[in-house]
Order: structure tokens, then sequence, then C-alpha cells
């Protein structure tokens, strides 16, 4: 997901999306365990999306508290 894609979703949709990501990436580190996953660069791809996420919403956070 770009940044553009994260701003316009409101705080609700960004914190589901967040909560699938982190059940996802678990997953995707299974298979990586099991040695089934042949794109391990999406396991790269998910934490910096997830990271992304959080950012903006911390900046909401911060906005709000002015």
């Amino acid at each position: 997901m770009t940044l553009e894609e994260i701003r316009k979703l409101s705080n609700e949709e960004i914190l589901e999306k967040i909560k699938t990501g982190k059940s996802e990436l678990l997953d995707l580190r299974m298979q990586n365990a099991r040695g089934a996953l042949e794109k391990t660069h999406k396991i790269n791809a998910l934490k910096k999306d997830i990271a992304r996420m959080m950012t903006i919403l911390k900046e909401r956070e911060m906005e709000s508290g002015k």
C-alpha cells in the first residue's frame, strides 16, 4: 500500500488492516519456517506496510492532541 492509499482510510479501517496484516505475517513466518514459502520478500513488504499504517495512526493522534 502507498501512503496516499493509507491516508484515505479511516482510523478504524487502518486498525482492521493492521490486525489482518499481523495475522497474515504470522502465517507467512510459519510457512517460511516449514520451508514452504517461495517469495520470502513478502514478509519484509508486509512488515513495512504495517509500520506505515502505524505511523499514519500516530501522526493523526499527535495532530488531534494539539
